[in-house]
């Protein structure tokens, strides 16, 4: 289990960034805005009459289905979850994210049911594989013993009680010797508690019972660090980056766990700072990561490159282009080949609309490290825009002979191979289900066969993810444009060009 769970669930139902968690609590959200029927123990949620999901008719059901688990109210939390599951209206995306949240908190007959409502395995089965490889226990627990062992967690991460419910439940040794879980969640319990050495007991039975649970060894790497024992734990790591996981989510808190194992590895102040600051930033914490690393500099002007070329990338995801621009130049003068500095660069050079520039900053950072994806990846569509084709193919063509996990080939080959375009397209959210660039795409494709409905779904999911896409607006007006609804195309192609006035197709619809 994270050990900020909560803050990863307000941060992957607002679909702010990809899946991320941290340390720091946050507190619920506001009440309901959905209609609601109170009860003497839950709260039920008549099902919303919409025609696609929001981001609050979760959120803010999410919230108070939390809250409840939080304060230990676990049968009260489940029922909520469980309705919250049977209410929303229909919608793949969000009930993947369901159901990975329901697993980390424990609820795996949640996360099962959430999963069953998924209706296109062609997206949800790299996302199903993983979070059964990553949470799921190998004995199926019975209800009984699910909510019992959901109700430890909760008084261990919430209630300070850790010590207390790993005493309980060391003595239901029948649970014990069939459930791999009830040996993780002692041992969790025993590691809060600071009694490192039998939490590495019952950790280690947990893994025995269960050695692909990949949940389990993140434990044991964090048991490993309280241990002081770094390289145990940098060894652990390395065990989970050989797992077969594909979801973009799963990897990267593999990478999160790293940078903070490194963090407690490091002996030199800016290094440690440094790789704190890395972590913040695989969490989505990019203001934590920012004040992070602007105290990570060294005396020896060497030592700063990585840290200014992180900086240069923390700002430029903020949008803070100018500071993004001026660290990867400091980060330049001091190694002329960083890799991130000069992805930097070019990502500056390719908002603008600077292609050239920006395939020069591109290739030089693919041409220093070929074995990365992030370079061969912006270097191949940047070729693309240049019409330089043969260079597009070419490096996808290597991508994918040599990776299956990475969701921006999948998505440009597709643009390019229109015998294989929805089965790519497909695989590209599959893979990374806040990919909006892919749902946009899937939904164009359906548009282009006149299947309106296909069309809506998958726009549905692109604007839970990034609500002012101005091409959401545009291939909303093109539906509305088809059914005869004018007036609804117009202010659809409108607020299109509102959010990006230089979108020529929305200027083409509106004769301007």
């Amino acid at each position: 289990m994270n050990k900020g769970l909560y803050i990863s669930a307000v941060l992957i139902l607002t679909a702010a960034s990809a899946f991320a968690s941290g340390f720091d609590d946050i507190k619920p959200a506001n009440p309901l805005d959905l209609p609601v029927q109170k009860t003497e123990d839950i709260i039920q949620i008549n099902k919303p009459q919409k025609a696609s999901l929001t981001k609050n008719d979760v959120h803010n059901h999410y919230a108070v289905a939390l809250e409840r688990f939080i304060q230990c109210n676990v049968r009260s939390s489940y029922a909520d979850f469980r309705i919250l599951i049977e209410s929303i209206v229909p919608n793949d995306y969000a009930y993947m994210l369901i159901a990975n949240k329901m697993a980390d908190l424990g609820f795996f007959s949640l996360s099962d049911l959430a999963l069953s409502k998924v209706t296109d395995e062609d997206i949800s089965y790299i996302m199903n594989d993983d979070i059964q490889r990553y949470y799921y226990p190998s004995y199926k627990l019975n209800p009984k013993d699910e909510i019992y062992l959901a109700e430890m967690f909760s008084n261990i991460m919430y209630n300070a009680q850790s010590l207390e419910a790993a005493s309980e439940l060391v003595k239901n040794t029948t649970l014990l010797e069939k459930s791999d879980y009830a040996n993780y969640i002692v041992a969790l319990g025993l590691l809060k508690a600071n009694n490192i050495n039998n939490a590495k007991k019952y950790i280690d039975v947990a893994i025995n019972k269960n050695p692909q649970n990949l949940n389990y060894k993140k434990l044991k790497a964090e048991i490993a660090l309280q241990d002081n024992k770094t390289k145990t734990a940098l060894k652990i790591v390395e065990e989970m980056k050989q797992a077969p996981v594909m979801n973009e989510f799963y990897i990267n808190k593999t990478y999160s766990l790293e940078q903070y194992v490194l963090y407690k590895a490091a002996k030199q102040d800016y290094e440690k700072k440094y790789h704190l600051g890395y972590y913040y930033y695989y969490e989505g914490e990019l203001n934590k990561a920012m004040r992070t690393l602007q105290t990570a500099t060294s005396s020896k002007k060497k030592n700063n490159a990585d840290t200014y070329a992180l900086i240069a990338r923390v700002y430029f995801d903020m949008k803070e282009y100018e500071k993004a621009g001026n660290f990867a130049e400091k980060t330049l003068n001091i190694q002329s080949n960083n890799v991130m500095a000069l992805i930097v660069m070019g990502d500056i050079s390719a908002k603008d609309k600077d292609y050239k520039t920006a395939y020069k900053y591109y290739n030089k950072a693919y041409s220093g490290d070929k074995k990365s994806i992030a370079p061969a990846i912006r270097l191949a569509e940047t070729a693309r825009k240049l019409d330089k084709l043969d260079t597009t193919r070419d490096i996808y063509s290597k991508i994918l002979k040599t990776r299956s996990d990475c969701p921006q080939a999948y998505y440009n080959v597709a643009m390019t191979d229109a015998t294989r375009k929805l089965e790519y397209l497909k695989k590209a959210v599959a893979l990374d289900s806040n990919f909006t660039e892919g749902w946009l795409e899937l939904s164009k494709m359906m548009i282009d066969m006149q299947n309106f409905a296909a069309a809506k779904k998958y726009l549905a999911i692109a604007k839970y993810i990034d609500e002012n896409n101005f091409k959401y607006y545009y291939y909303q007006g093109l539906i509305c444009k088809s059914q005869g609804l004018i007036q609804d195309a117009v202010y659809n192609f409108k607020k299109s060009l509102s959010i990006n006035p230089d979108f020529k197709p929305a200027k083409e619809e509106l004769s301007i």
